[in-house]
């Protein structure tokens, strides 16, 4: 699989996530599950390696990696913490609306800062009354002079308590062109984080809710323009959520198949390993099955982005199989550990728990199933792939130089889209400030 979509520099960049993952993040994994409670510290260390700015381009600081790159990551991550996989996922989805909207000032003030791991983005769409119906929020924000005041709340926001700048959308009108939104930075007065909930899995992680009353920003926090706000949900949601949320998945997976082949490996039954029983390869087979299914659906997907190609419906196909697929590898598992995977002293429940906290995110299965449906009839509307292609392809530029990830490898331009637009109005050439370092090279 990685011979198709990866080259030596992603696998050095993917080593490097995995010896991370093993040394500062499985260490902490009992404290997470016991507390139940975001691991702020955690956080910030993993924020700190440079991994949220994997598709900042290089001149505002980030990686310039590209979204090939920012899935392996995830991957890798979540393969030893989906919590950690999610929160850099939520981290790198708040990043989408100030690549694809922020006006060059925002993305100098705030592009640099996300990619040093200084500044945790969220975006903050979902409301409690309204759910996944996005026209139906009724949080507003109403001009004030220079500032707009913001009012309502919202609710599963990714990385609530850890974030330092929310995006969030809110209606300034009516209808679909009535929807904008907002950069609104964690202390700002009139802003507050509700209590955290215990949840059914990811310990770890924060998805909860935030609240605005009279809550004053600056007018220059506009992302892009009033009426904008649709196509930053829309857009963050497909370009970013589907991708992030199928490499949390894929990691999960990932666990699932090599916890499972070592319990199969050393437990005896019949005075042999339970491997070597018929129906359990069958199952095994199962699952390693459905993940090189997954990894080729998930890899494909962002390699198309990566090129600037139509693929929406690779990314909706992806997060479907993906979750779907880990979803039944996980019950699998669980059959196979019988009693034994009841317990907490091994992890196949807790990858199960997790696993299921993917599926609604970023649209369910038959949310992605009826997009799918509309595509077949030749009816699908949005082409988000397509509209932000400029923004979203990868330039050669970007990369480091092979020398670099040789050294490194283990032994072994703001745009504005409204609905009813055909293509997007995107700058020539993207400036900001000069600040190139290796894919590479580890942070200080």
């Amino acid at each position: 699989m990685h011979r198709y979509f990866t080259d030596q520099r992603h696998e050095a960049l993917r080593h490097r996530v995995r010896d991370f993952a093993e040394s500062e993040v499985r260490p902490r994994i009992a404290e997470m599950e016991a507390s139940r409670s975001v691991c702020h510290e955690l956080s910030r260390l993993i924020a700190r390696q440079g991994w949220i700015g994997a598709t900042v381009h290089r001149a505002y600081g980030g990686m310039g990696a590209g979204h090939v790159a920012k899935t392996l990551i995830i991957e890798e991550l979540s393969r030893v913490s989906a919590a950690m996989g999610a929160m850099v996922q939520a981290s790198q989805l708040g990043v989408a609306k100030i690549v694809h909207f922020g006006s060059e000032e925002q993305k100098k003030t705030w592009l640099p800062a996300i990619a040093s791991g200084d500044c945790l983005p969220t975006i903050a769409v979902t409301e409690p009354q309204s759910g996944g119906h996005v026209l139906g929020m009724s949080s507003t924000a109403v001009r004030d002079g220079d500032d707009y005041v913001l009012n309502g709340r919202k609710s599963y926001v990714g990385n609530s308590h850890v974030g330092d700048l929310h995006g969030v959308v809110v209606r300034t009108g009516e209808g679909s062109k009535g929807l904008s939104a907002f950069l609104v930075e964690s202390d700002t007065p009139g802003f507050r984080v509700g209590p955290q909930q215990p949840a059914m899995g990811l310990h770890g992680f924060s998805f909860g809710e935030l609240f605005f009353d009279n809550c004053r920003v600056p007018a220059a926090n506009l992302l892009g323009r009033e009426g904008d706000g649709l196509s930053v949900a829309y857009s963050s949601s497909v370009l970013y959520g589907r991708p992030n949320l199928t490499a949390v998945s894929l990691g999960i997976h990932q666990a699932v198949l090599d916890e499972t082949t070592r319990f199969c490996t050393e437990r005896q039954r019949y005075g042999k390993p339970l491997a070597d029983l018929g129906n359990i390869k069958l199952k095994l087979g199962r699952i390693q099955s459905r993940l090189l299914l997954g990894r080729l659906s998930a890899y494909h997907a962002v390699h198309l982005l990566d090129q600037g190609l139509p693929c929406d419906a690779e990314l909706m196909n992806a997060k479907l199989v993906n979750v779907e697929s880990a979803l039944e590898s996980a019950r699998d598992a669980m059959d196979i550990h019988a009693a034994c995977g009841l317990f907490t002293d091994r992890p196949v429940e807790r990858f199960l728990r997790d696993a299921h906290h993917i599926f609604a995110p970023a649209g369910t299965s038959d949310i992605q199933l009826l997009r799918l449906g509309e595509l077949a009839l030749g009816r699908a509307q949005g082409d988000w792939s397509s509209r932000l292609a400029d923004l979203l392809r990868l330039e050669p530029s970007e990369w480091p130089e092979e020398d670099e990830a040789a050294d490194a490898a283990p032994a072994d331009p703001p745009v504005t889209v409204r609905p009813e637009d055909p293509t997007p109005t995107v700058p020539g050439q993207r400036t900001g400030p000069t600040r190139r370092h290796s894919w590479f090279a580890r942070p200080r």
